[in-house]
């Protein structure tokens, strides 16, 4: 499976997320929520990250998973020492340490990044932003089809 993960663009000063990834600053991503989500469970190490801007329409960087740590039911004790132990990584802003305070998180390191010919998205009124899928080709301009949650079950 391939992942292709929604990157907010606004961030203090203007530094966006996928900025911060192409740059090395951030190796690690968050999802969250108060019970189970995706991408929770679903991420496994050697898989592809393929990274957009949100809002952009172009697919812009890729990279590979190397560790995920999955928690469900933490107490706000454990939520706040487990973004902190990996805010090296996750580097977030204020703003973001609240947006991910949240119950159960999925974190997912990631290297090997690189900068790629921006693929056209081609976006489904349906699709979050987390999205599990066979190969990048299924939501790209042209040889997309039509998306469905088959992938995304628990």
């Amino acid at each position: 499976m391939v992942h292709l993960v929604y990157c907010d663009n606004t961030g203090k000063k203007g530094e966006k997320i996928i900025d911060k990834i192409l740059v090395g600053t951030k190796t690690m991503v968050v999802r969250g929520a108060a019970a189970r989500k995706i991408p929770h469970s679903r991420v496994k190490n050697g898989e592809t990250l393929y990274f957009m801007e949100k809002g952009s329409a172009k697919i812009t960087a890729s990279a590979t998973v190397n560790n995920v740590q999955n928690y469900v039911k933490l107490s706000e004790d454990e939520i706040t020492k487990t973004l902190e132990e990996n805010q090296s990584k996750l580097n977030l802003s204020e703003k973001q340490k609240i947006r991910w305070y949240k119950k159960c998180l999925c974190l997912v390191e990631f290297s090997h990044v690189k900068e790629i010919e921006p693929l056209d998205f081609d976006h489904q009124s349906n699709m979050d932003d987390w999205l599990i899928i066979e190969k990048i080709e299924d939501v790209v301009v042209g040889t997309s089809i039509p998306y469905n949650y088959d992938k995304s079950k628990f």
